[in-house]
Protein backbone atom coordinates (compact mmCIF):
# COMPACT_ATOMS: atom_id res chain seq x y z
CA UNK A 1 0.00 0.00 0.00
CA UNK A 2 0.98 3.35 -0.29
CA UNK A 3 0.99 5.94 2.20
CA UNK A 4 3.10 9.63 2.22
CA UNK A 5 5.73 10.50 4.80
CA UNK A 6 6.58 14.27 4.64
CA UNK A 7 5.00 15.11 1.34
CA UNK A 8 6.99 12.42 -0.22
CA UNK A 9 5.25 8.80 -1.41
CA UNK A 10 6.57 5.54 0.53
CA UNK A 11 5.31 2.62 -0.32
CA UNK A 12 5.16 -0.43 2.61
CA UNK A 13 3.40 -3.49 3.53
CA UNK A 14 -0.10 -3.82 5.13
CA UNK A 15 0.21 -3.28 8.69
CA UNK A 16 2.84 -0.96 8.88
CA UNK A 17 2.70 0.95 12.09
CA UNK A 18 3.43 4.37 12.78
CA UNK A 19 6.29 3.38 14.96
CA UNK A 20 7.46 1.04 12.17
CA UNK A 21 7.65 4.25 10.00
CA UNK A 22 9.74 5.87 12.27
CA UNK A 23 12.32 2.79 12.54
CA UNK A 24 12.70 2.70 9.17
CA UNK A 25 13.64 6.16 8.78
CA UNK A 26 15.86 5.43 11.35
CA UNK A 27 14.95 8.17 13.66
CA UNK A 28 15.26 8.11 17.64
CA UNK A 29 10.80 7.31 19.01
CA UNK A 30 11.99 9.43 21.71
CA UNK A 31 12.83 12.70 19.79
CA UNK A 32 9.75 12.72 16.82
CA UNK A 33 6.60 13.77 17.30
CA UNK A 34 4.03 12.36 14.55
CA UNK A 35 0.49 13.49 12.74
CA UNK A 36 -1.56 11.00 10.60
CA UNK A 37 -4.05 12.96 8.71
CA UNK A 38 -3.80 15.90 10.51
CA UNK A 39 -3.89 14.43 14.05
CA UNK A 40 -1.37 14.31 16.63
CA UNK A 41 -0.58 10.37 17.21
CA UNK A 42 0.81 10.31 21.32
CA UNK A 43 3.94 8.43 21.48
CA UNK A 44 2.11 5.91 23.71
CA UNK A 45 0.20 5.24 20.76
CA UNK A 46 2.81 4.91 18.07
CA UNK A 47 2.99 0.80 18.68
CA UNK A 48 -0.73 -0.07 17.76
CA UNK A 49 -1.79 2.79 14.98
CA UNK A 50 -1.73 0.99 11.90
CA UNK A 51 -1.92 2.89 8.95
CA UNK A 52 -4.14 2.38 5.59
CA UNK A 53 -3.67 3.38 2.11
CA UNK A 54 -3.58 6.88 1.56
CA UNK A 55 -2.40 8.03 5.18
CA UNK A 56 -0.75 11.39 5.35
CA UNK A 57 2.18 11.01 8.07
CA UNK A 58 4.01 14.55 9.20
CA UNK A 59 7.09 13.41 10.91
CA UNK A 60 8.93 16.00 12.75
CA UNK A 61 11.95 15.43 14.64
CA UNK A 62 13.06 18.01 17.93
CA UNK A 63 16.24 19.39 17.44
CA UNK A 64 18.34 20.25 20.42
CA UNK A 65 21.36 22.94 20.40
CA UNK A 66 23.11 25.69 22.35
Amino acid sequence: MQIVVNGEPRDVAEGTTVADVVRDLKLEPRHVAVEVNFRLVPRTHHHETKLSHGDRLEVVTLVGGG
